[in-house]
């Protein structure tokens, strides 16, 4: 193993040793609690752009899944085809691993798609300095290949990382089929085509966000039509029956053609809408309130959140850096659950309207799911 140096936007430098690919990077440094869920986590596209580092202590020991993708186009294990994050970082990297549905190493799965791998560090002490700083930028260099040990460090948040992860043609699923079709496919054409194939089905636009394998897998598994487009794709002249806004990574601000297009589907006040994550944001936005960004995020499995008026409390998976401001909310809106550690909104609803959306992750994979009746909620209101 080569010795390998993190270096944080303060100065602050951890020395550890390379188990992944051996290549120099530059990304936001974040933090995640959860025990379990690499593979899940790493293929979230909600984590582009950022170096992950993990705090429990143990990882590896279980390895890496088949990378096997269903005939629909899904991946089986995955939530999505490759990984995202730019580096992984942990405390003991576990050379052996043992699990029923283990095909290969998480070394050699970071090394077969390029992604660089740090093992040997104080983790916890690095999420000391996060929790007391604030998450920010940092390189992973390899001591004897760059020079002082420095890279260039961009601004994480003028990236459009959403643009990045995001499907680059109309994708539509059904039960288990899918097919394709270019974003300037003429909308009456695009109309027929989709009509033909699943007229008895109930349809969802979701937009691609970047979204996770795991939320188109909820929507197909309760009978609907999904139409996955591109993040900025004009999709009103569609014919669908309900509009879901995905998860994705990055600042919300770099997204107005999503927000223009929400507010133009809200002009149909009867229409189902529902947002998970990065949709929860632009819905508000959408919905007139202000995004501001958190300053270490949630990224675990166990962050508690309150449905508001109720004294329901659910456990919840959450991979997030930004959030909605519930003090900019408008008087048509009102927040939906609140995370009791903080107290920032964590989902929002319309007071007339079937609009609503979660900043956790309902689908909850990997995590809990206490709150997969959400899409139960969802595709309830396609029926109304």
């Amino acid at each position: 193993m080569r010795n390998i140096t993190l270096i944080l936007d303060d100065g602050s430098r951890f020395h550890g040793k390379s188990f992944g690919y051996e290549k120099p990077v530059t990304g936001e440094v974040v933090f995640n609690t959860a025990m379990t869920g690499y593979p899940e986590s790493l293929t979230d596209p909600s984590y582009a752009g950022q170096l992950m580092t993990l705090t429990y202590p143990m990882v590896g020991n279980y390895g890496v899944p088949p990378f096997s993708i269903e005939p629909n186009g899904l991946a089986t294990f995955m939530e999505s085809e490759h990984i995202h994050a730019e580096a992984i970082i942990v405390s003991d990297y576990s050379e052996n691993f043992s699990h029923w549905n283990a095909m290969e190493s998480l070394s050699d799965w970071l090394k077969r798609e390029h992604v660089p791998g740090i093992t040997g560090i104080d983790t916890r002490e690095l999420t000391k300095v996060l929790r007391e700083h604030g998450v920010m930028m940092g390189s992973i260099v390899f001591d004897d290949t760059v020079e002082n040990g420095e890279l260039k460090v961009g601004n994480y948040g003028d990236i459009n990382y959403v643009d990045r992860v995001s499907c680059k043609e109309i994708i539509c699923y059904a039960g288990t089929e899918s097919s394709k079709f270019l974003v300037d496919t003429p909308t009456a054409q695009l109309n027929s085509q989709l009509s033909a194939g699943n007229s008895q089905l109930k349809r969802v636009v979701l937009v691609d966000c970047g979204v996770k394998t795991n939320i188109i897998r909820c929507l197909l598994k309760r009978g609907v039509e999904v139409i996955r487009v591109p993040w900025d794709y004009d999709y009103n002249s569609l014919e669908f029956d309900g509009l879901f806004i995905s998860n994705g990574p990055g600042d919300p601000d770099t997204c107005d053609p999503a927000v223009q297009n929400i507010r133009k589907a809200m002009m149909n006040g009867k229409l189902p809408i529902f947002g998970i994550c990065m949709g929860n944001q632009l819905l508000g936005k959408a919905g007139g309130a202000r995004i501001y960004k958190l300053k270490y995020g949630h990224r675990s499995h166990n962050q508690p959140v309150r449905m508001v008026g109720t004294e329901r409390c659910f456990i919840t998976s959450q991979n997030h850096g930004y959030a909605v401001d519930n003090n900019t909310l408008t008087d048509d809106w009102e927040p939906l659950f609140i995370n009791m550690n903080d107290g920032s909104n964590e989902g929002i609803r319309h007071k007339r309207n079937p609009w609503f959306s979660a900043q956790f992750h309902p689908e909850a994979a990997s995590g809990p799911t206490d709150t997969e009746f959400l899409f139960d909620e969802f595709v309830k209101l396609l029926y109304h």
